[in-house]
């Protein structure tokens, strides 16, 4: 495996990165992988989202469990968009 050498990189940087590993128990080389192979996924990706099918039908159902909040003065109202006056039919 070759070795990742980064030179020049400012205190700043050098500290946010340490503290990442830090927070999960990686040693440097671990942390600088993968943080090299998660930046490059994003990049690959052009910054699109992705879910995995599991977390895609786990995040279908808990939309289709929000539409079934009964309307009340505070939580299911959030995201909800009510009609202009004189429009039943908007953002239904």
């Amino acid at each position: 495996m070759t070795d990742i050498v980064l030179r020049d990189v400012d205190d700043i940087l050098a500290d946010r990165i340490r503290r990442v590993g830090d927070r999960r128990g990686w040693d440097m080389p671990q942390t600088l992988l993968h943080l090299l192979e998660q930046g490059l996924h994003v990049y690959e990706d052009e910054g699109a989202v992705r879910f995995d099918s599991d977390e895609s039908d786990v995040l279908q159902q808990a939309l289709e469990a929000l539409r079934e909040v009964p309307d009340d003065p505070g939580y299911s109202l959030i995201g909800r968009i009510r009609p202009p006056p004189g429009r039943e039919d908007a953002g239904a």
